[in-house]
């Protein structure tokens, strides 16, 4: 924390311009040192921007724009300066090493934002929303992290834990007075309904993780069906190139192929899978294999079949390509949305117009790229897993563990206090509850939990 860091922010490579930062106690100094212009920058006002040169013993490097930022109010609580230079990756990595030559130290992944956190700028959840940020592929995405950094998880999660606080110190006064037993601080009837209202807001959290999920990670989205149906020239259709082979020869794909795109500001994940079939080809089996798994795992099934096959008579609408716990239609919480597509349909001598019913099928042709009315039901079903009533919604697989933990401490409250369980008991169980919350925050966490959050940080962010 005492070092003067630098790094380059902006990504590697060549570009209009390139962003090096640096921050700590000597950065303003360190970088007046090298910047010539109209005003030296160690006299430089705060939130000022400066034209100029970088020179070292008569060398100029680079003709730069350099921004001041003094503390604490910059990103990381300490004296900043942001270098614009020209994008050259000579320039970038010559600049680096004239600011180590100077007295900076290069930064490590996430050094930044992990001083932004020690400083008390943000809090550990809003540190990691700036990675999300970063990481962000689609509207929803970006949304939710923004959301996230400006403090909806965290402010929700401070208000239970103060509230939680005040009543745990009042236990923790009576076991004070363990002498003195009609001695009772902690009304509780009071408390008993501050634990069923924390119980509340910690299943919805919770339960917001599933959309939350989604929108990070993106929808799967799995194709299924037999062989010759058409699922790869499907996903080649809905992504807009030729990601799958395609062939007439069944049994083409034998591994699952995976492609995404953006669509009503979600991203979604398409899976294609091998052909549901009986065979006796080892390889083809542990596709088909990998296909129901795909099929369990997913959000969304499509069941793809051929228009002929749906036609011909005597054979069953519903091939057995999807598992009997998935059922068409609407989205339950923790379930799977199937949808029924028939492939092909340019084959009939008129489309079939597309129907408002969520279990009636979807007809398309894949080779024509006429795929609209699956879009709008797979865009219909994407708000569906992705919708949340709460304020805050979770999308951290860490938060949902602490949370889930702070949930089964707060249960344990209320059964003690149906049961009539000592203080002692109570107080252990708070405790519990409180320490979990808190390691969402980072008002409680260790250096090593700090060390693998910030690791998979970008250097110069």
């Amino acid at each position: 924390m005492s070092d003067t860091i630098c790094a380059i922010s902006t990504p590697y490579g060549c570009g209009g311009i390139a962003v090096v930062r640096v921050s700590g106690e000597q950065a303003i100094a360190i970088v007046g040192s090298l910047f010539r212009g109209r005003t030296d920058l160690r006299e430089a006002k705060a939130n000022s921007v400066h034209y100029g040169e970088i020179v070292r013993g008569g060398e100029v490097l680079d003709e730069v724009v350099a921004t001041v930022f003094r503390a604490p109010h910059s990103f990381t609580s300490e004296d900043t300066v942001e270098i614009s230079c020209h994008g050259s990756l000579y320039i970038q990595q010559e600049l680096l090493r004239w600011l180590v030559d100077a007295g900076c130290r290069l930064a490590k992944a996430g050094e930044f934002t992990q001083r932004a956190f020690l400083n008390g700028k943000i809090d550990l959840a809003e540190a990691e929303a700036v990675a999300d940020l970063i990481a962000s592929q689609s509207k929803a995405e970006k949304d939710l992290a923004l959301k996230q950094l400006k403090g909806s998880v965290s402010g929700e999660i401070a208000v239970l834990r103060e509230r939680l606080l005040r009543f745990t110190s009042l236990v923790e006064l009576e076991l004070d007075f363990a002498d003195h037993e009609e001695l009772e601080f902690a009304d509780r009837r009071e408390l008993k309904a501050l634990a069923e209202e924390i119980h509340g807001r910690l299943s919805d959290l919770t339960r917001s993780f599933q959309a939350g999920n989604a929108i990070k990670e993106g929808i799967a989205v799995a194709l299924i069906g037999e062989t010759n149906v058409g699922k790869s020239t499907l996903l080649n259709a809905l992504v807009g190139e030729e990601r799958a082979i395609v062939s007439d020869i069944a049994g083409t794909t034998r591994d699952t192929v995976e492609e995404t795109m953006v669509l009503g500001g979600i991203l979604y994940r398409f899976i294609d899978t091998a052909g549901i079939r009986e065979t006796d080809d080892r390889i083809e089996q542990m596709g088909i294999a990998r296909s129901r798994k795909a099929a369990e795992e997913a959000q969304i099934v499509i069941e793809i079949q051929d228009i002929k096959e749906v036609k011909c008579p005597g054979r069953q609408v519903s091939p057995p390509a999807v598992m009997e716990v998935r059922s068409p239609g609407r989205t339950q919480e923790g379930s799977t949305s199937l949808i029924r597509v028939i492939n092909k349909a340019d084959l009939l001598p008129s489309t079939p117009t597309p129907s408002d019913d969520p279990e009636a099928p979807v007809y398309i042709s894949a080779r024509n790229k006429e795929v609209a009315p699956l879009l709008a039901r797979l865009q219909e079903a994407g708000e569906q897993l992705t919708a949340t009533r709460n304020a805050a919604t979770i999308s951290n697989v860490r938060h949902y563990e602490a949370l889930t933990r702070a949930d089964e401490a707060i249960r344990r409250v209320q059964e003690g206090l149906t049961a009539g369980v000592s203080g002692e008991f109570l107080s252990m169980d708070l405790h519990d509850c409180l320490t979990a919350l808190g390691e969402v925050t980072g008002q409680i966490t260790s250096d090593e939990v700090l060390h693998s959050i910030f690791s998979h940080f970008c250097i110069g962010k």
